[in-house]
């Protein structure tokens, strides 16, 4: 199993290369999107998140959010490393308690408009592609991730 350090390392190396071939492929904005996503995918919302760890730390005083995914998630098992289920349920999990935090917000009656469920799925209609191609970025993290695990289990 690679270390955080290692991972942030590989994170910050190959998201470069990866938005750039997705350039290549896609067009150059659908490649910012995936390179930048793959960074955040990476180095925020890492598999990693269900333990003390460096993706974890990064959130700052806000990483209590994540208490209840780290208390539910067992570490290393298919909902937090698992290719697509993994990175699924953290955008998920992110997007629900975001959710529930803007209820409490709304209960001391303070509105946040730009947070309404109308906004959200009217801007995943109309970026719908754009919204794909941050999913991918996010994804190729894990991949990364996955592949440094196993190749740092085999060398040890």
């Amino acid at each position: 199993m690679a270390s955080g350090i290692e991972h942030d390392q590989s994170t910050k190396f190959y998201s470069l290369p990866f938005g750039i071939a997705i350039g290549i492929l896609f067009g150059f904005k659908n490649g910012i999107l995936a390179g930048l996503a793959f960074a955040i995918g990476g180095l925020w919302l890492s598999p990693d998140l269900d333990t003390r760890s460096l993706p974890l730390k990064r959130w700052g005083i806000l990483q209590i959010i994540w208490l209840p995914y780290r208390k539910f998630i067992p570490h290393r098992s298919f909902l937090s490393h698992g290719p697509i289920i993994g990175t699924s349920l953290r955008i998920s999990y992110l997007i629900v308690t975001i959710a529930l935090l803007k209820l409490l917000i709304n209960a001391f009656g303070i509105e946040l408009n730009f947070l309404s469920t109308e906004m959200v799925a009217k801007f995943l209609t109309r970026y719908s592609k754009e919204t794909l191609f941050i999913f991918i970025g996010m994804e190729g993290s894990v991949w990364l991730h996955l592949i440094k695990d196993k190749v740092r289990s085999r060398t040890n």
